[in-house]
């Protein structure tokens, strides 16, 4: 029996008034807890990590950020309570979002934002988006680069082709949509136009290869529709993300199934977020603490389902690829998004196909000496101006090799040649190669007040811009403020 130890002492919300208190987080019996007292609803204990060891680990890559220039809101109260982005906030945005309606074409149960249920429609105006788009392009020092149209269902409003044309002229280089594939099923050109209008990626909702988990979870069978969604992506060349809400007892048992029909299709799926289920307050705390599934929980369940093909080692937190944006910020002379998210908000690895095999990129590349080495490169390049840009990256260059385990290397990767032309010639279309067959695992654990931690909100990347000109981070926006916003910007419900 392991003793409790103290980690650190951050603040929490209480999850039945939503108030800001005081928790502690801590290690007990190998498990990672938060732990907190409410002085109207008393004292909750939930789980904030399952494996203490998992959890350490990660805790190595904490990179600090520096926030924004110019925050749109000033620190009046306790934070959370000052969204928008205040100056209080230590990351940049990497992806904006905006709900651009809270209509739905399904009813799911473990959805956060339902028009029918709320009695009032949210469905900001094509101008209005165009001025978020812009709050968003105007954070210093970097404008947010990507943007997902996300709700309710964004494919039923029936101007979001002009709306993905939109973001591409307000100076998006990427844009996506969170979608249950409804649409994209039925209509067959819908994929199309969105692919000429300049949409990159369709994040599509995904719950499992069989259709169990979509019964629980959607109220019914979606597989058929979700399979005919990627055929008419297929046709169109537009590429997919799959996302499946893990719930404990419904799909974690489909985790490897999951990876498996993503790697058969890797023509045009391009990855798997899994998305654990965060629980709204009301949930009762014994449900909360059965269902709930944590970072290191979902890391397990990979290895166990995929013959440890895929292991518990070969994921790495989301931060952990600071390193290379600081290079590429080193190497082109000007500010980059930062990747400085919490370690604890999420893991990731890249996959690499291999015919029927698949093999985790930290089997062939020794990431932390790769990090090390653009880590290095970019504080002799930051030290040494432009004469010793060019010395350092052929120094680089020649390392670079020293990263590479090549008797582990997939014979059809040319990994070597693909980094030594990325480096040299910053030649990034030669990566191409080896994108086309490698996906992305990974898995984002957005809070809820049962485990919410002030630490991991500050260091939020994903932010919500909403119509009254503030930019809110994901979880506080889910947590706190989606009602107050949606009903200062409604208009009534009528049921058809």
């Amino acid at each position: 029996m392991g003793e409790m130890m103290v980690i650190k002492k951050t603040k929490s919300l209480c999850p039945e008034c939503l108030d800001t208190i005081d928790a502690e987080v801590y290690e007990d019996q190998g498990k990672i807890m938060i732990k907190k007292e409410c002085k109207k609803h008393g004292e909750f204990i939930n789980t904030y990590w399952s494996n203490s060891k998992i959890y350490q680990v990660a805790s190595d890559y904490d990179y600090q950020g520096e926030g924004l220039e110019n925050p749109q809101t000033s620190v009046e109260e306790l934070c959370p309570a000052n969204c928008g982005l205040c100056a209080e906030h230590e990351s940049h945005t990497i992806l904006g979002l905006i709900d651009v309606t809270n209509r739905c074409n399904l009813r799911c149960p473990v959805c956060f934002a339902n028009a029918a249920v709320s009695k009032y429609i949210y469905e900001p105006s094509y101008e209005e988006i165009r001025q978020m788009l812009r709050n968003l392009r105007s954070n210093k020092p970097v404008p947010a680069p990507a943007i997902q149209y996300a709700g309710g269902e964004p494919t039923v409003r029936k101007d979001l082709v002009d709306l993905i044309k939109l973001a591409k002229e307000e100076g998006f280089s990427h844009t996506q949509i969170a979608t249950n594939g409804i649409k994209l099923a039925k209509n067959p050109h819908l994929a199309r136009e969105l692919k000429e209008a300049g949409l990159n990626t369709v994040y599509l909702q995904f719950d499992g290869v069989t259709e169990e988990p979509y019964i629980k979870n959607r109220g019914r069978n979606l597989l058929p529709t979700k399979l005919e969604a990627i055929e008419n992506c297929r046709k169109a060349d537009l590429g997919i993300v799959l996302v499946p809400t893990l719930v404990k007892g419904t799909n974690h048992d489909q985790v490897g199934d999951i990876i498996k029909f993503a790697a058969d299709n890797i023509d045009i799926i391009r990855g798997v977020v899994f998305q654990p289920v965060s629980f709204a307050g009301r949930t009762p705390s014994e449900e909360v603490e059965k269902q709930r599934i944590t970072v290191s929980d979902f890391e397990e369940l990979v290895e166990e389902q995929t013959d440890s093909k895929i292991k518990v080692e070969d994921f790495y937190p989301a931060s952990s690829v600071f390193p290379v944006s600081e290079f590429i910020e080193a190497i082109e002379g000007e500010p980059n998004v930062d990747f400085t998210c919490h370690p604890h908000c999420g893991a990731a690895t890249y996959v690499f196909i291999d015919e029927d095999n698949m093999v985790p990129i930290t089997q062939f590349i020794d990431v932390d000496r790769f990090f090390n080495l653009l880590s290095n490169s970019s504080d002799d390049i930051d030290k040494g101006g432009i004469v010793a840009k060019s010395k350092v990256l052929a120094r680089a260059t020649i390392e670079l090799p020293q990263t590479i385990k090549l008797t582990k290397t997939p014979e059809s990767l040319d990994i070597k040649n693909i980094l030594i032309k990325v480096f040299k010639d910053r030649s990034y279309s030669a990566l191409g190669d080896f994108h086309h067959k490698s996906l992305l695992i990974s898995c984002m654990h957005f809070m809820d007040p049962w485990n919410f931690d002030q630490d991991r909100v500050k260091r939020c990347v994903i932010h919500y811009a909403v119509p009254d000109g503030r930019i809110i981070p994901f979880c506080t926006m889910n947590n706190i403020y989606r009602q107050e916003i949606e009903k200062k910007f409604a208009k009534p419900f009528k049921e058809d």
